[in-house]
């Protein structure tokens, strides 16, 4: 019995439309051969009975009436057989030669043919005939035909076989059906139970492959990619709301605890004042993580991918090194620009501003005094390349992927101000942008490099 749940699969309907279109095309064929087949062997009956007719109506006129009884005797006692069917009667329809005992009854066509079922005669067996009447001048009746019972036993086997082929059809059809269906259901189980367990809780479960490299194998992958996918975001969010929490508990408490001591300080208003603006100076660090983390979600997200327009990316980074070149000067370091002219890219100008404010801030907050800044603006075959390189200290090949990610800190950073969001911004507007982003080895410093593809740059 065929389980309920493979006959409601779509799969099973798909095979049996299949089958219903393959079983229709092979009923068309085998139609087609079955008329052709037929039709040749009626047509080469009709075509023999007339030779035949033709040639007794010549034999009559050559040799009378004598002479087409004797050849009609004569083909009749060749003919052991009986295939042969010959009949000649005078005008009262006296049979005066052949192998029918009298005038068959038959139903007058007006072109002369026609079929007959033949009781015992002498010679043959009950049969079916197809035959002609043809009458000859001095009205003699004349009437030939052939035997079609072994033509229409050569039909019949025909129908037989293609009754049988369309039935083997569609059985083995229908069985391929139900197997295919037992197969894609099985594959389709195991992505099924695979995906409640994970909806369970396990995310460590995965959908297993079998290795064929087939459409589910492909299914399997992506789905298990995607899996993976948003496990790390899932890991990604648990662990930003810890650093929030410990990044952001510390001034907190230090807003806290200024709150308290102004309150308990009301005979001198310059303390309070004191305590009040380092409250503001702490809230507004608060807001700058908090813009920061909406900045980032907003990139990731693409909903700033709206607000694109063309940015002269040469004026862009222009206008960020007149920003920050008297600090880097103040601060000891020597700045070098380098930017070619007149290149554009589709992009969020504010994002990208920011994003590079982000690296000559970190450039400058790293080196120190006596060191260099670079910051250069290049064109080649693979895009535009945004590069700020320093002489700083550095960061180490295993951590480059780490500092990425949202309020990661290095130890040798612990000590100076910050978030620890700022390459999180440059990676969100990398990302945004479509441009690769590549921290290298400036040896010594670290050198960032945006490289914004050929296809989305004008020069």
């Amino acid at each position: 019995m065929i389980p309920t749940k493979l006959l409601r699969s779509s799969t099973l309907r798909l095979s049996i439309l299949h089958m219903a279109a393959f079983g229709l095309s092979v009923l068309v064929l085998l139609w087609f051969i079955y008329s052709s087949t037929a039709g040749f062997m009626e047509r080469q009956t009709d075509e023999t009975i007339n030779a035949e007719i033709q040639g007794l109506a010549e034999q009559y006129g050559q040799l009378g009436l004598t002479g087409l009884i004797r050849v009609i005797k004569s083909r009749v006692a060749k003919d052991k057989n009986g295939s042969s069917v010959y009949l000649l009667t005078d005008w009262k329809f006296n049979p005066l030669a052949g192998n029918l005992p009298e005038w068959p009854k038959f139903k007058d066509t007006g072109s002369g043919w026609f079929d007959a079922t033949l009781e015992d005669t002498e010679g043959f067996e009950p049969h079916r005939v197809r035959m002609r009447y043809f009458l000859l001048p001095g009205n003699f009746h004349l009437v030939v035909g052939r035997d079609v019972s072994e033509r229409i036993k050569v039909e019949r086997l025909i129908m037989d076989a293609l009754f049988w082929g369309l039935l083997l059809t569609v059985v083995l059809g229908g069985a391929g059906g139900v197997l295919t269906s037992r197969w894609m259901l099985k594959r389709i189980d195991v992505i099924t139970k695979a995906s409640r367990e994970i909806m369970n809780g396990d995310l460590t479960r995965r959908i297993p492959t079998r290795g064929a490299g087939d459409e589910f194998d492909r299914l399997a992958e992506n789905l298990n990619a995607m899996l993976d996918q948003i496990v790390r975001l899932m890991e990604g969010v648990k662990q930003v709301s810890n650093n929030i929490a410990h990044d952001l508990r510390g001034p907190l408490n230090r807003i806290r605890s200024g709150l308290e001591m102004s309150l308990t300080r009301v005979e001198s208003p310059e303390a309070s004042r004191a305590v009040l603006e380092q409250t503001i100076t702490e809230i507004d660090g608060l807001l700058q993580t908090f813009n920061a983390l909406l900045t980032i979600a907003q990139a990731e997200s693409g909903a700033r991918r709206q607000d694109f327009t063309d940015i002269d990316l040469t004026s862009l980074a222009a206008d960020a090194a007149e920003l920050y070149e008297p600090v880097a000067e103040e601060a000891g370091l020597t700045f070098t620009l380098d930017l070619a002219p007149g290149l554009t890219v589709p992009g969020n100008r504010h994002l990208l501003s920011q994003a590079l404010a982000n690296l000559l801030d970190n450039a400058v907050k790293y080196t120190p005094a006596g060191g260099s800044i670079s910051l250069t603006l290049t064109s080649g075959p693979l895009g535009v390349a945004l590069a700020v390189a320093d002489t700083g200290p550095g960061i180490p090949a295993e951590h480059r992927e780490l500092v990425l990610e949202r309020f990661t800190r290095l130890e040798s950073s612990r000590n100076t101000p910050g978030s620890g969001l700022g390459l999180s911004l440059v990676a969100a507007a990398a990302g945004l942008h479509q441009a690769e982003l590549t921290l290298s080895d400036n040896a010594p410093g670290l050198c960032v490099t945006l490289l914004f593809p050929a296809s989305r740059t004008k020069s």
